[in-house]
């Protein structure tokens, strides 16, 4: 019976940015769990990816664009679910980061993170949301990050945008989770992905970050699996406007 309630067979689901890192891994996760997925890629191969749901036993359909181009969400959101028959579960995954210190920040690199991670985010939610309401269920899952927690540093366009999306997910989960649909969010930990390379390549960044986290480790996009299965599944019926922080012990410290 516990375990019922963490399967996703039947449900079809949309992660985007699932080329590659936490959107790929959570992409497999879900289709472990039974779901039927589709994925958002830009400029990134999205192969490795269908490959891997496929041999998770689920169907994959790769949808190709630039989610902040008008229009962009609605065609995302109607191409999936007429590919995959209904829209059940929605992982707000793709995001970029631009790093200069704040006086340097250009104007066009604020804009750039802000429309990918916050405005294609809202645009993404409100169209699958409209779906899900009108079927009276769905999960949203929104990834944020330990930056919608605290101010980190050159990185002050991915900080206000990441706080913007833990506001977010409270404001959609007070308004839609008497009406059948969750919304929550993953805030992932330093996970070794292509955007924490200069951290990682960064000596002293380095050992500061390792001397923080209580696991002793960076984590692996893997790490996040569960936590989205979890969020998208019955197992989470109750859970709402919740950020899980999925981070190796870094905000207990």
């Amino acid at each position: 019976m516990t375990a019922q309630l963490f399967s996703l067979e039947g449900r079809s689901a949309l992660v985007t940015g699932g080329a590659t890192g936490i959107g790929q891994a959570i992409a497999v996760a879900l289709a472990q769990a039974g779901a039927n997925v589709a994925i958002t890629f830009n400029s990134q191969p999205a192969n490795s990816t269908l490959a891997a749901v496929e041999d998770a036993g689920g169907r994959c359909i790769a949808v190709q664009g630039n989610l902040t181009e008008p229009g962009a969400a609605a065609s995302v959101i109607g191409e999936t679910i007429e590919a995959l028959g209904g829209l059940d579960i929605l992982v707000n995954n793709a995001g970029v980061i631009r790093r200069a210190e704040a006086d340097a920040h250009r104007t066009s690199d604020w804009d750039e993170v802000l429309n990918v991670n916050l405005d294609a985010v809202w645009q993404l939610s409100q169209q699958a949301g409209r779906h899900m309401l009108r079927h009276g269920r769905g999960k949203i899952i929104n990834i944020a990050s330990l930056l919608s927690f605290q101010g980190g540093v050159r990185v002050p366009s991915y900080t206000a945008a990441k706080h913007a999306v833990l506001g977010l997910t409270r404001a959609l989960a007070n308004e839609w989770a008497c009406r059948g649909v969750n919304v929550n969010a993953i805030a992932p930990g330093y996970i070794e992905t292509a955007n924490t390379a200069p951290l990682r390549a960064d000596a002293t960044r380095q050992r500061q970050i390792m001397d923080r986290i209580p696991a002793g480790r960076w984590g692996q996009a893997s790490d996040l699996g569960g936590a989205a299965v979890f969020l998208a599944s019955e197992a989470a019926a109750y859970v709402h406007g919740h950020v899980l922080a999925v981070d190796g012990g870094w905000l207990a410290r």
